[in-house]
């Protein structure tokens, strides 16, 4: 693993004077992608409240928009971030490789955009997250390809960086899994793949929640080797979390597949083992270097992991769970997991690998702005999500408490729109002074 701390952090390149650039370039893409989303967001919400308003929209009706709006914050604003982390993992960020990072990133982009007019003309797979169809089916694994050379050639640009033979091997297994990934998503995407409603599941099991539960910690414990070197002193507690993984995941393997109840106490009490991760993590974390700037949003991760961990926990609960499952309440807690826990360590990542260039996300009112909605936002959800429980018409039919309900969230979607038009503002501004501070010594060294 010392490998890994060889690679340039983003404090050596600060001290270089120089600025990441394909990883400030992803950062921009990332960022515009979420105010589009963020943008769909609030119309979404509008037309909740106001649903006469849809026919205006012809055919671009809410159920489109609502394709739009989760593809985009996926494919656009949770995925061009940990592209800028593949870009700093491989080297492509420097040397011959970094000219071709924009490239790599525009075509990601322009997939995006021909994704966008397909869903809006009703074009979709009718799977959730795998809605590419027609050409937008092909041009995004297309993207995926694209990156993936650039990652091989980068790899062998710096065959000769001096490096461990373990981070060597953990570069060429990563290479051979991302190379499966756009054929995976070409494939799963087309009709004859998998139904898109399975008539064979009785929805979320203590197994599946563990298993997509422990992949998100294999991330987490994965992330820091990329963008940082360990703390020597602390190495135990890096051994002891990876064993953690391994005796949690071969407990997953053990457990009953397929569609078991989630009252078992086998189902429920397993998934109770995530709960060791609520100290593990933040130990975990506590041994590596990171950059100061980081502080503000590795302490915002940390409290979005435990309330994500806590609440995914008591929601699955026998008698939560069945009066909880198909109302707003859940959706409460996947906007946890996707603007709070997931957002919260895209952008904590993006600090660490820009360096001086992290105070793009640094403004307390951006900040505080966002986590405020995405709370204020859970804690709406699961109000909705209690009454419509009792009542399955409470999210239907308007009334002053839906309404009063739907119009606060309405109001969390503006400030969190808010906040992310200033994150891009401040991103354009970064990437615009590199562009004129180049130009100007290219002046000078001509002179």
């Amino acid at each position: 693993m010392e490998g890994f701390a060889n690679l340039h952090t983003p404090a050596e390149s600060a001290q270089r004077g120089d600025l990441p650039r394909p990883v400030a370039s992803a950062a921009w893409h990332a960022l515009f992608w979420l105010v589009f989303a963020n943008a769909i967001g609030v119309l979404l919400a509008v037309l909740l409240l106001a649903p006469s308003l849809d026919p205006l929209l012809g055919e671009w009706t809410y159920g489109r928009w609502m394709m739009v709006h989760m593809n985009l914050e996926l494919y656009g604003w949770a995925s061009l971030p940990l592209v800028g982390f593949l870009f700093r993992y491989f080297g492509a960020d420097r040397g011959g490789s970094a000219v071709w990072c924009r490239p790599v990133l525009w075509v990601w982009s322009a997939a995006l955009a021909v994704g966008t007019l397909s869903w809006l003309s009703g074009h979709s797979s009718g799977k959730l997250f795998l809605d590419w169809s027609g050409y937008a089916r092909v041009l995004f694994p297309v993207s995926l390809i694209a990156l993936w050379l650039l990652l091989v050639f980068a790899s062998v640009a710096g065959r000769r960086e001096q490096i461990g033979m373990l981070a060597k091997v953990a570069k060429i297994v990563a290479l051979l899994v991302l190379f499966a990934v756009p054929f995976l998503i070409y494939a799963k995407s087309g009709s004859d793949a998998y139904p898109s409603v399975n008539p064979d599941t009785g929805g979320p099991t203590g197994t599946s929640q563990l298993e997509s539960s422990l992949a998100i910690v294999a991330l987490l414990l994965m992330i820091p080797f990329g963008i940082t070197g360990r703390v020597a002193s602390k190495t135990r507690i890096v051994i002891v979390s990876w064993i953690a993984l391994a005796a949690e995941t071969l407990l997953c393997i053990l457990m009953n597949q397929g569609d078991i109840s989630h009252h078992l106490p086998a189902q429920y009490l397993s998934l109770a083992s995530l709960l060791l991760w609520l100290p593990l993590v933040p130990a975990y974390f506590s041994a590596f270097h990171w950059r100061t700037e980081t502080r503000m949003w590795r302490n915002a991760l940390m409290v979005w992991w435990s309330a994500l961990v806590i609440t995914g926990w008591l929601l699955f609960l026998p008698g939560v769970l069945d009066r909880f499952k198909f109302t707003d309440g859940l959706v409460g807690h996947s906007f946890v997991a996707m603007a709070g826990f997931a957002s919260s360590l895209l952008i904590f990542v993006m600090v660490q690998m820009l360096g001086e260039g992290g105070w793009i996300f640094n403004s307390p009112r951006s900040f505080w702005m966002w986590n405020v909605s995405v709370a204020a936002y859970a804690v709406l959800m699961t109000i909705a999500g209690y009454f419509e429980a009792s009542d399955p018409a409470f999210t239907i039919v308007p009334g002053t408490a839906r309404n009063l309900l739907y119009t606060l969230r309405l109001i969390t979607g503006l400030a969190m729109l808010i906040a992310s038009v200033e994150w891009l503002r401040d991103a354009t501004k970064l990437l615009n002074e590199r562009v004129s501070a180049t130009a100007e010594d290219h002046v000078e060294s001509m002179a």
